[in-house]
């Protein structure tokens, strides 16, 4: 991590990768809930809305899957707060118990407004975990490595979409082509089976709850709050002495003149604003490019494109084991290739991408030249803007105000996501698929020219270095 400043020291550090590896998976385990809890409504989503009567309003559809976004927004803004003040594990234990909450009461609601309820309590985690577990990560990676190692929470993100997708292939009996909504409400998907696609999730939440109590808190955090005996010790667990003598001479640097207290006007400073707004703008731009609308509207999308309810699942299974095998391929490729290459490859690749799908649509093709698409789309989307945002996201901020500037970023990043889901239905009505998917190709094309303008490459280099830029 602190090793590059001199070329000579670092042949000779040797990394603890058993402890860096263990404490990385263990909080990529939010990562793990972020993306079941996110993508499990998906496959429910032909089963609830009969049954709580609301298949005919776009209005009620677009709230049920983007409700837990309110409750993403409050726990990543809420987030700034707890690990500034508590540390980065206290919120990790937080998230794992209202995963928790959420994967049981989901699952038992008889009601819509307590299905909505549970939702919401639901979001609070992954809104929690999604700006937490990246940022615990980095603050624990040693720089060679940082970016495979943060990659690792996106890996488990999608190997969470991937169990959930699964999970909704396998839960969920045959429904015949041409099923009436009656014959789905009570079949045994329509009264139980969704449930337990919800239920399914307690599991890992739990696993999760447990192990988060033995990991150690973030070393970064520790010198930030004037506990430089354990961040010493927690170094020297990741790279022996040498290493926590580097890295507390560079940390100290960075923190000189610095409070433990939050200072909003820092935010607004010449140094840290335009970092902060870059942030913003990769974070909004990663929800906008439009990716997850084949993730949470895959019924509307696939039968569009002529598949029945039953070959809708199966092909959410296809595209979520392509979005797996590619997030691989991103985590061998970031710290060789770079972050600015990998995002600005996966902005122009969806933009072409999304242009034929409108088109496609445009032409009423169906089929495998749909299904091809959105799987190339996933496949751009895994190797480059979904890992690779969260990398430089977790990466840019200063020491001394990460925690709350990666709350701000990851707050937009949920408001930024309910507006792409809960516009999906009515854009689909208003503009039909193709329009839609134009437009989502244009916002790709502008974050293409941003992203080539603005931003710098950071691999290979230790938080401190980054700041110092």
């Amino acid at each position: 991590m602190f090793a590059e400043t001199n070329s000579m020291s670092m042949d000779k550090i040797k990394y603890n990768n058993q402890f860096i590896l263990g404490i990385t998976l263990v909080s990529a385990m939010g990562g793990l809930l972020f993306g079941y809890d996110f993508v499990v409504i998906g496959g429910a989503k032909p089963f609830y809305e009969r049954f709580f009567e609301i298949t005919n309003s776009p209005y009620m559809q677009g709230w049920a899957m983007s409700s837990a976004l309110i409750g993403c927004l409050i726990g990543a803004f809420a987030s700034g707060y707890f690990s500034d003040r508590f540390g980065r594990k206290l919120p990790l234990i937080t998230s794992a118990a209202l995963f928790t909450i959420a994967a049981i009461g989901t699952g038992a609601a008889s009601q819509f407004t307590p299905f909505i309820i549970y939702r919401l309590i639901g979001g609070l985690g992954i809104g929690l975990a999604s700006a937490i577990s990246p940022m615990y990560i980095a603050e624990i990676s040693p720089a060679k490595m940082r970016g495979r190692l943060v990659s690792i929470n996106q890996l488990t993100i999608v190997i969470g979409i991937l169990a959930a997708q699964l999970a909704n292939y396998l839960i969920a009996d045959q429904i015949p082509a041409g099923s009436t909504d009656e014959f789905i409400l009570n079949s045994w998907n329509g009264q139980s089976g969704w449930r337990w696609m919800f239920w399914v999730g307690t599991l890992p939440a739990l696993i999760f709850f447990i192990f988060s109590f033995f990991i150690p808190e973030s070393p970064r955090f520790l010198a930030k709050s004037g506990n430089w005996k354990a961040a010493n010790s927690i170094l020297g667990r990741i790279g022996g002495t040498q290493y926590a003598t580097l890295g507390q001479k560079e940390i100290a640097e960075t923190l000189q003149g610095t409070s433990s207290k939050i200072d909003w006007k820092v935010l607004k400073s010449g140094k840290v604003r335009p970092v902060l707004i870059l942030g913003i703008i990769l974070a909004v731009f990663q929800q906008w490019c439009g990716i997850n609308v084949i993730f949470n509207y895959a019924e509307e999308v696939f039968t569009s494109a002529g598949y029945s309810v039953g070959d809708m699942l199966f092909n959410i299974v296809i595209t979520g084991t392509v979005n797996l095998i590619f997030t691989f391929l991103a985590m061998r490729m970031v710290d060789s290739w770079g972050r600015r290459k990998l995002m600005l490859l996966g902005s122009i690749g969806l933009a072409v991408i999304y242009f034929m799908l409108g088109t496609s649509y445009f032409f009423e093709l169906k089929g495998l030249a749909i299904l091809v698409l959105v799987m190339l789309a996933i496949a751009i989307f895994a190797m480059t803007l979904g890992p690779i945002t969260w990398v430089v996201l977790s990466e840019i901020f200063p020491n001394s105000v990460r925690g709350t500037a990666m709350a701000i970023a990851t707050t937009a990043l949920w408001i930024a996501c309910f507006v792409l889901t809960y516009t999906f239905p009515i854009l689909n009505k208003l503009l039909n698929a193709s329009g839609t998917f134009w437009l989502y190709a244009f916002i790709c094309f502008s974050g293409f020219l941003f992203i080539l303008k603005k931003l710098p490459e950071t691999k290979g280099k230790s938080l401190e270095e980054i700041e110092k830029m």
